[in-house]
C-alpha cells in the first residue's frame, strides 16, 4: 500500500512494490566505500548528476562518514564541504537533495542551500535538530542506532517498538508524521547476526509498526553485512550482493539508499516484469 512522505512544497508516492532510489553522494575523505571520490564540490557534484541521469529518485548528501570508528569532522567543515554541493545541484537538478548529518548547524545551512531532507543517523537527538527540522518543514528520516539486546525479542520486534516510540515522540515535538521516514539501521548498534536477521525478516518491520503507516528506508549498499554473507571483503566489489539484496527485499521497503543507482534500477525493472 503506497505511503506519501511530505516536505516543504513537495510530495513523494512511496510504494515497496516500486521502491524509490536515494542515490549517495559521499563529499568525505574516508567513507568505507568510496571516501576521498568525491571530496571536491565539482566532483561531487557530477557524481550527483549522474545518479540523476541513472533514475534517482532523491539525492543524499554527506559530509562526515558514519562508519565503524569514522573521525569527526567538524560543523563548520562539513558545511564547506557539503553547501557548496547541493547548491550546484539545486541549480541543475529538481530532484529532492538530503543532507546527511546529525548536526543542527550543518542541517541549518543545507537546508537554507537548497536541501529539504534531513538524513540523520542519531535521530535528531542533537539538541535543536528537531527545532531546525521543523521551522524548515524539512522531511526527516530516523535511524535506528542503539545496541539490540539479548532479552528484548528479536531484532525486528526491538527495532520496530524504537521507531515506532521515537516517531511519536517527534510527533510530540510537533513534526507531523506525514514528514517522517523510518530506517532500521543496518550496520549501527547491530551485530552482522542481527544486521543479516533485519533484512532476513524484513517483510515483518512493517507488521511491528503496527498503526504507524510511515515510509521506510533501507540503506544497505556495500555494507559489511553484504560483504560477510558474499564473501566480498572489499565495499567495492559489494554491488552484486547489494543487487541481490534489494531483490530479496522488494516488497519490504519504499526507499533504498544506494550507491549504484543504475544497476539497481535496471534489476528491479527486469524482476518485476519476468516475475
Amino acid at each position: 500500500m503506497p505511503s506519501l512522505f511530505r516536505f516543504q512544497d513537495n510530495t513523494l508516492t512511496c510504494s515497496p512494490e516500486r521502491p524509490l532510489l536515494m542515490g549517495i553522494v559521499n563529499v568525505t575523505s574516508d567513507s568505507f566505500s568510496d571516501g576521498g571520490r568525491f571530496l571536491e564540490a565539482d566532483k561531487a557534484i557530477a557524481q550527483g548528476l549522474r545518479l540523476a541521469a541513472d533514475g534517482a529518485d532523491i539525492l543524499d548528501i554527506g559530509g562526515e562518514s558514519t562508519r565503524p570508528g569514522f573521525t569527526p569532522v567538524p560543523a563548520d567543515e562539513e558545511i564547506r564541504r557539503v553547501v557548496p554541493v547541493i547548491q550546484g545541484l539545486a541549480s541543475q537538478t529538481s530532484l529532492p537533495l538530503s543532507i546527511d548529518t546529525t548536526k543542527p548547524a550543518v542541517a541549518e545551512a543545507a537546508l537554507q542551500a537548497g536541501a529539504s531532507i534531513v538524513n540523520d543517523v542519531s535521530a535528531l537527538e542533537a539538541e535543536r535538530m528537531a527545532e531546525v527540522v521543523k521551522a524548515c518543514q524539512a522531511g526527516c528520516i530516523i535511524v535506528h542506532h542503539t545496541p539490540l539486546t539479548a532479552d528484548g525479542g528479536s531484532a525486528v520486534t526491538q527495532v520496530a517498538s524504537w521507531l515506532t516510540r521515537r516517531a511519536a515522540e517527534l510527533e510530540a515535538a510537533g513534526i507531523p508524521a506525514e514528514n517522517l521516514m523510518l530506517d532500521p539501521g543496518i550496520g549501527f548498534g547491530k551485530t552482522l547476526d542481527q544486521n543479516a536477521e533485519l533484512l532476513r525478516h524484513c517483510h515483518e518491520l512493517h507488521q511491528g509498526l503496527g498503526s504507524t503507516s510511515l515510509p521506510l528506508l533501507l540503506a544497505m549498499s556495500r555494507k559489511s553485512v553484504l560483504g560477510h554473507l558474499s564473501g566480498r571483503g572489499n565495499p567495492s566489489e559489494r554491488d552484486g550482493a547489494t543487487i541481490g539484496c534489494a531483490l530479496a527485499t522488494l516488497g519490504s521497503y519504499e526507499v533504498l539508499r544506494v550507491h549504484e543507482v543504475g544497476q539497481i534500477k535496471d534489476a528491479l525493472r527486469i524482476f518485476t516484469v519476468l516475475s
